[in-house]
């Protein structure tokens, strides 16, 4: 029998908890090892009101779950302080999953408004009333809280009931609110989410772990004229009612509920894909991307097997989007300031586009093997890039992208316990740390390996569409795919492949330092050897010769893996002779200036790590235009490791209302690192200096308005992913 409501109040109704709420468990994070495990998360359904004036969002959530042992004490969830949650409640649900319900937003008045109410239908077997139930918020760690939920103690197994929670939530890890004059267009507020790893717990109480996922559904309110829209396979505006309805049909976990909202407009790219994007963006985006997305969905399905997610929509974020991409299912999110690096903006939609087999459909249940998920969707991407623009390219981006794993190996050090395929995370510890290179490249080293020891690319492309239709729309661990992969090739299993000395998989997963092989690069070696030739001229004496052979050389005509990759060797060797720098700046600065931001970030860092100060005004230029923390914050870094550290919070000091807050505090926090009492003055003619005045040092107290303590960082242009 359905347990039975002691009282009978509408949704969100208060009332004095029957009995505390039971302590939680300890664990290593306390909703995925602990209760988790004791329900069936059958479906969700948010109704939100997005509040750009409060920078707010007000939601109801309601999960429909199973119990799948009798009467459980309580439900825990994660959660974060962001969220304010205001009640919690108890229904009986029908037997039927994903029973659709309505939501009832506030009319405008005075005072605050409330969260949305529910409004659930009528009918044979559904029980209109909820009760009331206790709660409790406790602290966890610094990126989440625990959700007691106190549950009515009649509760049967496998019986269907809804939780109904009523939050706001501001200021939140995964809530990215921006004021109109931090878009592009300057014309309408903005938002968007980014869940992965564990920020979602600030946009819905959740089981925030990969290990659990569900269909969802979401109705959405937002002020007139702004676009909504979300990670989902269905969706459709109601004119009428105001509001966006949004339904994902395949089960995903809660890392990959997403959100964005502003001003975007459609274009269509392709027979099931469209570009989003503020209207000064779209013609760029549009022309970009018309025709391509196709060719890669279709090698992707040659490859792996049928795109099961419908569409293929692309949203062009403005430059505070945190992170380069994000594979969000049916609507990759993408940071806009890559659309003027080709090269760059292709691996990454095509790494995105990978990322619908292998991390969506196929999802690693555990944040410590995080590279099932990168790894294999690195290896997918390569294999798609080869189909599509030949081994030569796939093998130039992939020596580009082993490159920055051993640049990233020197400042880690090769015992760094985040080298290891199979991190173990410490209690408390954020998963969000483990995003470094070592997930991408190391766990595509494995995959290659794999693939060799099958001794056929289309063999192993034909275990991984298998692997894929085995387990779609489920989490795995390793030895899933380890198992699946002897299994479908038992001559391999009999010849103990997994047990070769050295090579051992459990060494793979568990050996801290660099990949126990490599994939060989030697199709590529047409567009790696100039750069290596380049590279050494410029480090070859007498210097007179070399420069004059250097220069002779036409790197305009290069790729711009390949320019990234030569200006890559010259930050592995700064600092450098002033002559050398100068000698470079001759033969390239003007060059380099007009190329994109990718070549020019780096171009700049050779600049500041050599206090090469006839070059600190392009290095002034770029930060007051790039307002992207993948492009600001390395160029920081090292402006405050240097002698330029005046230098940083003079450009701080006049472009900081056009950062976002949170960037605004990453950079607080690098400079208050960087500031000390010798603080050398700016190199740079006082004329431009602007409004920080020539006559006066800035103020570090006056500046630096932030009170979080400084963190020890490592340079992103060293680790900067895509998700």
């Amino acid at each position: 029998m359905a347990a039975q409501c002691c009282c009978r109040k509408a949704p969100g109704a208060e009332a004095a908890p029957a009995r505390p709420p039971p302590e939680p468990p300890p664990a290593l994070d306390v909703a995925s090892a602990s209760s988790a495990q004791l329900f069936r998360l059958r479906h969700l359904q948010l109704g939100l009101e997005l509040r750009p004036e409060a920078r707010e969002l007000a939601g109801c959530l309601v999960l429909e779950l199973c119990a799948l042992r009798p009467a459980p004490r309580a439900l825990v969830l994660d959660a974060h302080p962001a969220l304010r949650l205001h009640s919690a409640a108890f229904r009986r649900a029908p037997a039927a999953a994903e029973t659709p319900c309505a939501f009832a937003f506030s009319a405008p008045g005075p005072g605050p408004p409330p969260p949305p109410l529910p409004a659930f239908p009528e009918g044979p077997g559904t029980e209109p009333a909820s009760c009331p139930l206790a709660f409790r918020l406790d602290p966890f760690t610094d990126y989440g809280s625990s959700l007691t939920v106190t549950l009515p103690p009649e509760l049967q197994a496998h019986q269907p009931f809804q939780v109904i929670l009523r939050y706001t939530s501001t200021d939140a890890p995964a809530i990215w609110w921006l004021d109109p004059e931090l878009t592009y267009g300057n014309a309408k507020p903005f938002v968007f989410t980014q869940g992965h790893s564990v920020c979602n717990r600030s946009f819905f109480p959740c089981f925030d772990t990969p290990a659990v996922k569900c269909t969802y559904s979401a109705v959405v309110k937002a002020p007139s004229g702004v676009q909504v829209l979300m990670s989902a396979t269905q969706s459709v505006y109601l004119e009428e009612e105001g509001v966006y309805r949004f339904h994902m049909e395949h089960p995903v976990p809660a890392y990959l509920v997403a959100l964005v909202a502003g001003d975007l407009k459609p274009a269509d790219i392709g027979p099931r894909s469209r570009v989003w994007a503020e209207p000064c963006l779209l013609p760029m985006a549009t022309s970009k991307l018309a025709g391509v997305v196709e060719q890669w969905l279709s090698a992707a399905e040659r490859l792996y097997g049928p795109y099961m997610w419908g569409r293929y929509d692309i949203v062009f974020l403005p430059p505070s989007f945190p992170i380069v991409a994000m594979e969000n299912p049916c609507l990759t999110f993408i940071i806009s300031s890559i659309l003027e690096s080709d090269e760059f903006l292709v691996i990454d939609v095509i790494h995105e586009v990978a990322h619908s087999w292998f991390g969506n459909a196929v999802t690693n249940a555990t944040w410590e093997e995080m590279w099932l998920s990168e790894g294999l969707a690195t290896y997918a991407q390569r294999r798609i890039t080869t189909e599509t623009y030949g081994a030569a390219f796939t093998c130039l981006e992939t020596a580009f992208r082993l490159d920055a794993l051993h640049r990233q190996m020197r400042l880690l050090g090769e015992d760094s316990p985040v080298s290891k395929l199979q991190v173990k995370l410490e209690p408390g510890v954020n998963p969000s740390h483990l995003m470094n290179l070592f997930t991408y490249e190391k766990g595509y080293c494995f995959v290659y390996y794999l693939s060799q020891l099958c001794g056929d690319p289309q063999r192993f492309d034909d275990f991984l569409r298998a692997y894929v239709e085995k387990y779609k729309f489920t989490s795995v661990v390793a030895q899933d795919l380890l198992d699946s992969f002897l299994s479908f090739f038992p001559e391999l299993k009999e010849q103990s492949v997994d047990c070769r000395a050295g090579l051992e998989f459990e060494r793979w997963l568990n050996a801290t330092g660099p990949p126990l092989a490599e994939p060989d690069l030697s199709q590529g070696s047409s567009l790696t050897r100039p750069v290596e030739a380049l590279f050494q001229l410029w480090t070859a004496e007498p210097l007179d010769q070399a420069a004059a052979s250097a220069s002779a050389v036409d790197i305009s005509k290069w790729r711009t893996f390949q320019t990234a990759l030569f200006l890559d060797r010259l930050l592995d060797g700064s600092p450098l002779p002033q002559e050398v720098v100068m000698s470079l700046s001759q033969c390239y600065s003007s060059l380099l200036d007009s190329m994109n931001a990718e070549i020019r970030i780096r171009w700049l860092q050779i600049v500041v790590r050599n206090d090469y100060y006839p070059d600190l005004h392009r290095v002034r230029r770029f930060l007051e235009s790039q307002m992207s923390r993948m492009y600001t914050i390395p160029l920081y870094e090292d402006l405050c490791t240097g002698a330029l550290k005046s230098f940083a919070l003079e450009v701080f000091y006049q472009t900081q209302g056009r950062l976002h807050p949170n960037l605004r505090r990453t950079i607080q926090q690098i400079l208050s690192q960087g500031l000390g009492p010798s603080a050398e003055p700016s190199p740079e003619p006082s004329t431009e200096l602007g409004s920080a005045g020539a006559d006066a040092e800035p103020d570090p107290a006056a500046l630096l308005l932030g009170d979080e303590a400084p963190s020890s960082t490592i340079s992103l242009r060293d680790v900067n992913v895509s998700a």
